[in-house]
C-alpha cells in the first residue's frame, strides 16, 4: 500500500513543478518585455485567431 502512495505523489508532483517553472519564466519574460512588443504580439494572435480587435 506505501509504494502505491509513494508512487502516485511522485507523479503528481512533477508536473506541478513544471508548471511553476514554466509559469514563473512566463511571468518573468512578460515582466522584462517592452509594452509595445507585449501588444503586438496580442495584437498578432488575436489576428491568427480570427478573434476581432477593430
Amino acid at each position: 500500500m506505501t509504494a502505491l502512495v509513494q508512487s502516485a505523489s511522485k507523479t503528481t508532483i512533477l508536473p506541478a513543478i513544471a508548471a511553476i517553472v514554466l509559469g514563473f519564466g512566463i511571468i518573468t519574460l512578460a515582466g522584462h518585455v517592452q509594452a509595445a512588443a507585449l501588444h503586438d504580439a496580442a495584437h498578432d494572435v488575436r489576428h491568427a485567431t480570427g478573434f476581432p480587435c477593430h
